[in-house]
Order: C-alpha cells, then structure tokens, then sequence
C-alpha cells in the first residue's frame, strides 16, 4: 500500500483545501512582512528629517559666523564634521546666487525689478535651502531679480538700475 497517496477523493479535497490555506496565510504573512519593512523604512526617514529639521538653526547659526568673519581653527573643524556628518544623513544644501529662480525651491523675500532682464534669478541667498534625498526640507529664502511682476501683486520690489530709486515699494499703490 502506497501512504505518499491519498486513497479516497475526500481526502484529496481536504488536502487541496488545506494547501490553499496555506498558501493564502503564506502570501499574506510575506504581504505583512513587506508592509513592515516599509514603515519601518518611513518610520526611520520621517526620524531622521525631523533631527535635521531640528538641526538646521545649529547650520544658519555657523553660516552667520562665517559671514561676519574667518572662523577661527577649532570652530571651522566642528562645524565642518558637523556639516560631514549631516551630509551622511542625506542632508544636501542649496542656494547659490545667480541660479534660475524657482519656485518649489525658493521662497522669494524680495523682487528686485531689473527691466532689462528676461527671467527671475536669485540674486541674494538669505538663508540656504535643504533637502533630504528628492524631499525638500526647508526652501533657500532668497531676493529675486527680474522683469517686473507684470500686474502680480503682492510682494515688496526694488527697483535696480536705470532711474530707481533702490527703496522698497508694495506694487499695489
């Protein structure tokens, strides 16, 4: 007699059955598992941003030194194994003066009007932009110069150049 087989058509069914069970509890213990790993994964970046986003007043903080003067030795090595180690977490600056103006990257403070030109540029870095990976962490707060705002309201403008007289105006009157 051969136990490998089952004799009777009810216990192939049960059989069948149960092999069904199985694989379902398999698939969705491996659905499971995946789903963990990814929370798990999002759990972890919403963590780190949040520690960088709590860490981005320490860097404008070193940037402003840098601006008013030479760093002396000991403060320029902490703050660039502070801007290394950032780095390693995914943080990425950006702003620099004369890049293309845009809009989900940038948070114009100021429109500089310069009739003669043809699109806006960040012409001053207020305070620099972060990103972690694609995912934008904080926009570069910039002053903008470019055509004039053509009927857009809203903002303060400088005129540059030509017969400005360089002082703030509000374009609605």
């Amino acid at each position: 007699m051969d136990r490998s087989r089952p004799q009777s058509p009810e216990l192939l069914r049960l059989l069948d059955e149960r092999t069904a069970d199985l694989q379902r509890v398999k698939a969705e213990y491996d659905n499971y598992r995946k789903q963990v790993r990814r929370d798990r994964l999002a759990v972890r970046e919403i963590a780190t941003e949040n520690v960088l986003r709590a860490l981005l007043p320490v860097l404008d903080a070193v940037e402003g030194a840098r601006r008013q003067e030479s760093m002396t030795p000991g403060l320029k090595a902490v703050a660039d194994v502070l801007e290394a180690q950032l780095a390693s977490l995914g943080l990425k600056a950006f702003g620099e003066a004369d890049e293309p103006f845009d809009p989900t990257r940038h948070e114009a403070v100021t429109h500089v009007v310069a009739p003669g030109a043809e699109r806006l540029t960040c012409t001053e870095i207020l305070s620099r932009g972060y990103l972690v990976g694609d995912r934008l962490l904080r926009a570069a707060r910039v002053t903008v110069t470019g055509p004039p705002a053509s009927g857009r309201g809203g903002g303060a403008e400088r005129t540059a150049g030509g017969g400005g007289s360089g002082e703030h105006r509000d374009p609605r009157g």
